[in-house]
């Protein structure tokens, strides 16, 4: 392999930030944004959208929406470490048995922990694929049917029944019921996809995952896909021919050998909770200073939303709604980032939320 001189960390956040799309290259479709990030984050149903909006130009809460119910370009199912994520729809095919193969061992765990034990879960997923031949249900309605049929899906065991066949690529979130969100089959639900043999599959992780990653190593690709060790570096070495070294402070990273244009600094942006960007490594050193780290990653698997300022957490946000109006509170770590870089920032996620913000910096 090509080698290359030792970058700096501040160099190596750079090039993430701009593998991420957080400086905003180019007008692009929710479903161009997703794909190219591999997944996004997506069991909080206010922050995806806003992971979107970090990484975009132009595009709207709305265009969200759009993508996941109206064009089905993207969709919302438990991919990566078994978590909720959204996945464009061309990609389900080939990305979901893949990722969620290493997590199926756990869910049957937890469904057994929740009463469902022996050949319960296996049943449990046939009789969901049936309901689900005559159109999408609610959890309720699931669970109303499940127990009907003698399976224990009080409490969190229904989500635990769903989980485990949309690990399985039999189920992925459908159309909104009013205000609740429902559950399909996929194959009524998407186009016909491509699949991919699991060489290939590893492979073709891999580069995706270095298109928005890098620099990076194995046990980051291994920590964010949630594969098996032996399987990321198997992804790894299959592609090993298109990589270059990276030497580092903290160690030897890679890149894809083709290169991109000179990396952007001076951007700032408020990304939501669970943003990829903080979940895409092993290690937080580089994005989070450790004096804060519990201010973005307080435990509990609660991932808080951060201002970066060029890759770098500078504080956190929030934000509150009151009167068709919201305000948009950052608590910066030290020096406030650069006020014009907040508000523009601010004003950009009224646009993309179709309403009034205010910022106050506290």
């Amino acid at each position: 392999m090509a080698t290359e001189r030792p970058l700096a960390d501040r160099r190596v956040r750079l090039l993430r930030q701009a593998a991420q799309l957080l400086h905003r290259p180019r007008s692009a479709a929710v479903a161009d944004v997703v794909r190219h990030l591999g997944g996004v984050q997506a069991q909080d149903t206010g922050a995806f959208p806003l992971a979107i909006r970090a990484r975009s130009r132009g595009r709207t809460a709305e265009d969200v929406e759009d993508a996941l119910t109206r064009e089905r370009s993207v969709v919302r199912t438990w991919a990566m470490r078994g978590t909720l994520h959204l996945v464009a729809a061309e990609d389900h095919g080939w990305l979901v048995p893949l990722v969620g193969e290493p997590a199926l061992t756990g869910a049957h765990r937890r469904l057994g922990q929740l009463g469902l034990r022996g050949d319960s879960p296996t049943k449990a997923v046939r009789l969901l694929r049936r309901m689900l031949a005559n159109g999408p249900l609610t959890r309720a309605e699931i669970r109303e049917r499940l127990e009907a049929k003698g399976i224990p899906a009080e409490g969190q065991a229904v989500v635990h029944v769903l989980h485990l066949a949309a690990l399985r690529g039999i189920v992925c979130e459908g159309p909104p019921d009013g205000r609740i969100r429902t559950t399909v089959l996929v194959r009524d639900w998407l186009s016909p996809a491509r699949t991919l043999d699991r060489d290939e599959a590893l492979a073709e992780l891999a580069s995706r995952y270095l298109s928005c990653h890098a620099p990076a190593a194995p046990p980051d690709f291994a920590y964010w896909s949630g594969l098996r060790a032996a399987d990321a570096r198997r992804g790894w070495g299959t592609i090993s021919e298109r990589l270059v070294e990276v030497p580092t402070a903290r160690g030897t990273m890679w890149r894809l050998r083709s290169r991109s244009a000179e990396p952007p600094s001076g951007v700032v942006r408020l990304v939501p909770a669970f943003d990829e960007y903080l979940l895409g490594w092993k290690g937080r050193e580089l994005s989070v200073p450790e004096a804060h780290a519990r201010s973005v990653f307080p435990g509990g698997g609660i991932l808080r939303p951060g201002v970066l300022v060029d890759g770098l957490a500078a504080g956190g946000w929030g934000a509150t709604r009151h009167r068709g109006r919201v305000k948009v509170t950052v608590t910066p770590f030290g020096p406030p980032p650069a006020r014009v870089r907040l508000t523009e920032e601010t004003r950009d996620l009224g646009e993309f939320l179709g309403v009034s913000v205010d910022l106050v910096v506290g």
